[in-house]
């Protein structure tokens, strides 16, 4: 496995940000590492870029010690930290050139063309990096994460700040680049995880609090229905309360209603019979899952 972490604490003064946590992380997947502000994610992240040390426990990547193997490990990971430490004054290419000379990578000039062309840099790359667009920074950023073909990606909100077409971009840049290495990364936008990840670890105060592919945690946290129920009409003021009066109701856009139980076939019959004795016609009826979003709220409050 690509990572693995042990019981691992971080502790300033009398807080513990990170508390006694393990996990393992496997090649090829791209796990979403979710939490609020404040859950230890970034700390987490940290230590396993060796940038800070743990207060007690391990943490290895492909089976090396952070601690112990420090220069070593930090061979084998690309890290996009979430505040991007760019030198703003210097060319996308002088950079780039720049970062290469740092790991004595051979051919220097071939692999800074490669990563400019899989990140999509080329228009830019003749830029100073302060001239760039957020959005461009972010691919310089992964550039450098991944310029000497590190196995393991740890990215810390990378599509932060970024507009709906760059986040687009990046989110499909980094799912081909799942696709041979381990990508750990941190979002807030439960969209890009249910796009992009394989798995899902939420952590909460220091502590992990669910950790599973999405599906198998929308199962797990799933503790009601919702039946989404669209008729031909909207529901008149007595037929609204009639049916508020048999199930728990929302009312969603125009004539669709969503209705909340714990039994799928009771829903169901409900509604078809409540459609039946008003002569109103079921256009669509489906259910619907819990979305990472209320799975997040839910385990972090």
């Amino acid at each position: 496995m690509s990572i693995r972490v042990e019981n691992l604490v971080k502790t300033y003064g009398k807080q513990n940000a990170v508390n006694d946590i393990t996990f393992n992380i496997n090649s090829g997947e791209i796990v979403g590492f979710l939490g609020p502000n404040g859950a230890g994610k970034t700390t987490t992240m940290k230590i396993l870029t060796c940038f800070i040390p743990p207060s007690s426990g391990r943490a290895y990547i492909n089976n090396m010690d952070v601690e112990l193997k420090a220069i070593e490990v930090r061979k084998q990971i690309g890290y996009l930290p979430e505040h991007n430490p760019l030198y703003t004054d210097m060319y996308v290419k002088e950079y780039l050139h720049f970062i290469a000379s740092i790991y004595h990578l051979p051919n220097t000039t071939k692999r800074v063309a490669e990563m400019i062309e899989i990140t999509g840099l080329q228009v830019e790359q003749k830029k100073k990096i302060g001239q760039l667009s957020k959005g461009y920074r972010q691919r310089v950023g992964l550039a450098q994460a991944m310029i000497h073909n590190p196995s393991v990606l740890i990215l810390d909100e990378p599509t932060s700040g970024l507009d709906p077409n760059q986040i687009v971009e990046i989110r499909n840049l980094i799912t081909t680049i799942g696709k041979e290495k381990t990508v750990m990364l941190s979002t807030h936008i439960m969209q890009e995880v249910e796009a992009m990840c394989t798995r899902v670890m939420i952590v909460n105060k220091g502590n992990i609090v669910a950790n599973g592919e999405p599906h198998e945690l929308k199962q797990q946290f799933s503790s009601d229905i919702i039946l989404v129920v669209k008729f031909n009409q909207i529901l008149n003021k007595e037929q609204l309360k009639e049916l508020e009066n048999m199930a728990e109701v929302k009312t969603a856009n125009n004539n669709e209603y969503h209705l909340k139980g714990k039994n799928e076939e009771a829903l169901k019959a409900l509604a078809f019979n409540f459609a039946v004795k008003n002569q109103l016609m079921l256009s669509e009826m489906k259910v619907s899952e819990n979305s990472l979003e209320d799975i997040f709220k839910n385990v972090t409050r």
